[in-house]
């Protein structure tokens, strides 16, 4: 697959089959994140890799408990989701078999930037090995939570930056249109 391919056709993908992604397969993905660029060679990227549904289930859950409770609806630009992450029915990671979380450790002021760029990454080399993949910034905040990081084995100087799951698409996403670049100054 060419690069600009992949860039132009990896979609988030929010529908996936029950068959679980090998070890193998995640750490090829962890692999191809940490080819990142990274400021001042720091490195600053962790990886916590969670797996089987029911676990993954009770992560949903819990994450979206913890974010109906802390977050203000008035204030929320996503607040016509609070009746979607209300519904018990609804799995914030879309019953996909793995859950990658991506965490910054503390290594200066662009650690985030460089683990959002080992994020993109691992995406951009799941959809090339045909795995789907989706952000799932509801489950950050309780993943950042000091008693979880604990309770997953994770330092608690650690921040918890962005939460992928990765699966086999049960269908390919569709396509969406994006808006043209917004140049604010080219000079």
């Amino acid at each position: 697959m060419e690069l600009i391919d992949a860039i132009y056709h990896r979609r988030a993908c929010r529908d996936y089959t029950a068959r679980a992604v090998s070890r193998s397969v995640l750490i090829e993905l962890l692999k191809a994140a940490v080819q990142a660029p990274t400021g001042m060679h720091a490195e600053p990227w962790a990886f916590g890799v969670f797996q089987g549904n029911a676990q993954l289930q009770d992560y949903s859950d819990r994450a979206k408990m913890h974010y109906l409770r802390v977050f203000d609806p008035g204030g929320d630009p996503h607040a016509m989701h609070h009746d979607m992450l209300g519904d018990p029915k609804f799995n914030i990671f879309y019953n996909a078999t793995s859950l990658v979380v991506v965490y910054a450790k503390p290594a200066g002021q662009f650690a985030s930037v460089d683990c959002c760029l080992a994020a993109q990454n691992l995406m951009l080399a799941a959809h090339g090995m045909g795995l789907g993949t989706c952000p799932i910034g509801f489950a950050q905040p309780w993943l950042d939570l000091s008693e979880v990081k604990a309770e997953l084995g994770i330092p608690d100087d650690y921040t918890a930056v962005l939460p992928i799951i990765v699966g086999y698409p049960a269908k390919a996403p569709d396509a969406v249109a994006r808006k043209e670049p917004d140049i604010a100054s080219w000079r």
